[in-house]
C-alpha cells in the first residue's frame, strides 16, 4: 500500500483530544448539560415488565435484560454485525434551506453503522448492532428502532452519564449537505471494551465498522479489540470511513485514524471525495490513485458515486456499474443503503467477489438500494425493503 498507515490494533491517536466546534457544513456543537434528576425510565432492566406506558423489545431477557455482571446476556448470533454510533437525524421538514433557516425539524434515527444494520434487516438479512446510546428518551427510542426492524440489539448499551447524540442534517440550494452534531461527547463516544459482547461478534459472517468511533477514547480501543475478536475469528471485515472530518481534532488526525485500521479490513467502501481526502488531494477517478488504497489482503475495494452508480476494484478485476436516476429529496443515508445492499448479498454467499459477473449483479442490486433511500427523508425511514429493490431492477437497463 502506498499510503502510509500506522500498524492495525495499536491506538495512533491522543485519547485526550478535545472535539472542536464549527459552524461550517458537518458542524458541531456542546451537549447541554444532563439533568440531575432521574426519571422512572433509570434502568433498562425495567423495560422487562409489562407496563404499558413503556416501549417493549424483542428478546428483552437477552438484549436488555443483566447477568450477573450487570451486562446484558448473551444472544444468539447474526450474519453481519455493524459496529460504531447510533444517533438521532434532525431533518427539516422543507428542502433547499440552510440548518438556520429551516422552519421545523422532524427527528429520524440515524448513524451510519445503524443505518447499515437496519438496511440488511429490511433486505431479509440477519443483522445485529453493537454500540452505545443515552439512558434517556431517544436512547431508548432507538434500541426500540432496533427492535421494530427485527436487528438484534443484544449489544446495545445504555450510559446513565451522557445523552444520546444528535445530528440536525440538511441539504441546502446549492446541492451540498449540511450537519450539526451535539456529541461532545455522547455516549457512543463512551462503549468500553469490556462491555463488547465479544461471541456476537465472532459468530457472525461479516462485521462492519466505520471511523467515528476511532476519534476518542474508550470508543477507540473498544473498536480496536472488536475488529481484532472479528478478525481472530475469520470473520469478513467491512469498512466505511465515512469521513466527518469536523469530527477529527484536524484533518492529519482523521486521515491517520482511518488508515490506522486501514490494512486489516477485507472489503472497504468509499467515497470520491474520501479518496480526494487520503491521498492528500490526488484525482478520484484515476484507477492508479484508487489502486494505492488497495492494500494486499483486501478483497474488495468499492468507490461510490452517487447517482453515476459505483466502481469496484479486486486483485483479479476492475469496472463500473451504473446508477439509476431518481428525484432525490435527501441524500442521507444513500451510501449506507449501498453497504447494506452488497453485504446482505455477501453474507448470503462471499464467494461473489471472485466471480465478476455475479458480483456486478449485487452491485447493481445495491446501487438501486441507494437510490431509492434518496427519495424519502431521512436514514433509517427510507431505507428500501427487498421487494422494493426488486420492483425497481425491473426498470434498470442490462
Amino acid at each position: 500500500m502506498a499510503l502510509q498507515a500506522a500498524s492495525p490494533f495499536s491506538p495512533a491517536l491522543s485519547s485526550n483530544s478535545r472535539i472542536k466546534l464549527h459552524i461550517f457544513h458537518f458542524k458541531t456543537a456542546r451537549l447541554p448539560p444532563i439533568a440531575s434528576h432521574r426519571s422512572h425510565r433509570s434502568s433498562p432492566s425495567l423495560f422487562c415488565t409489562s407496563s404499558s406506558n413503556l416501549p417493549s423489545f424483542s428478546g428483552c431477557s437477552k438484549a436488555l435484560s443483566t447477568a450477573d455482571d450487570g451486562f446484558p446476556e448473551a444472544s444468539a448470533s447474526a450474519d453481519v454485525v455493524c459496529f460504531g454510533e447510533m444517533l438521532i437525524d434532525f431533518v427539516p421538514t422543507v428542502s433547499g434551506l440552510s440548518l438556520s433557516q429551516a422552519p421545523a425539524f422532524k427527528k429520524a434515527p440515524g448513524g451510519a453503522p445503524a443505518n447499515v444494520a437496519v438496511g440488511i434487516s429490511r433486505l431479509g438479512g440477519s443483522s445485529a448492532f453493537v454500540g452505545k446510546v443515552g439512558e434517556d428518551e431517544f436512547g431508548y427510542m432507538l434500541a426500540n428502532i432496533l427492535k421494530e426492524n427485527s436487528v438484534n440489539n443484544s449489544g446495545l448499551r445504555f450510559d446513565p452519564g451522557a445523552r444520546t447524540a444528535l445530528a440536525f442534517v440538511t441539504l441546502t440550494s446549492d446541492g451540498e449537505r449540511e450537519f450539526m452534531f451535539y456529541r461532545n461527547p455522547s455516549a457512543d463516544m463512551l462503549l468500553k471494551e469490556e462491555e463488547l459482547d465479544l461471541e456476537l461478534i465472532r459468530k457472525a459472517k461479516i462485521f462492519h465498522y466505520g471511523s467515528i468511533s476511532l476519534i476518542t477514547e474508550p470508543s477507540r480501543s473498544a473498536h480496536v479489540a472488536a475488529a481484532k475478536a472479528a478478525k481472530d475469528a475469520g470473520v469478513l471485515l467491512s469498512y466505511d470511513p465515512n469521513l466527518r472530518l469536523p469530527l477529527w481534532p484536524s484533518a492529519d488526525s482523521a486521515r491517520e485514524g482511518i488508515l490506522s485500521i486501514w490494512d486489516i479490513a477485507d472489503i472497504i467502501k468509499i467515497s470520491e471525495e474520501e479518496i480526494s481526502f487520503l491521498t492528500q488531494g490526488e484525482d478520484p477517478y484515476d484507477d492508479a490513485v484508487v489502486r494505492k488504497l488497495f492494500h494486499p489482503n483486501l478483497k474488495l475495494l468499492l468507490v461510490t458515486e452517487g447517482p453515476d452508480g459505483c466502481r469496484y476494484y479486486s486483485k483479479e478485476f476492475s469496472g463500473r456499474v451504473p446508477g439509476i436516476k431518481v428525484s432525490a429529496v435527501d441524500t442521507t443515508g444513500a451510501g449506507d443503503a449501498f453497504v447494506a445492499g452488497i453485504l446482505s448479498q455477501l453474507a448470503a454467499d462471499q464467494s461473489l467477489i471472485k466471480d465478476e459477473a455475479r458480483l456486478r449483479e449485487a452491485l447493481k442490486f445495491a446501487n438501486v438500494c441507494g437510490a431509492l433511500t434518496v427519495t424519502e427523508r431521512g436514514a433509517i425511514p427510507a431505507l428500501p425493503t427487498r421487494q422494493a429493490v426488486l420492483d425497481a431492477l425491473v426498470n434498470v437497463p442490462v
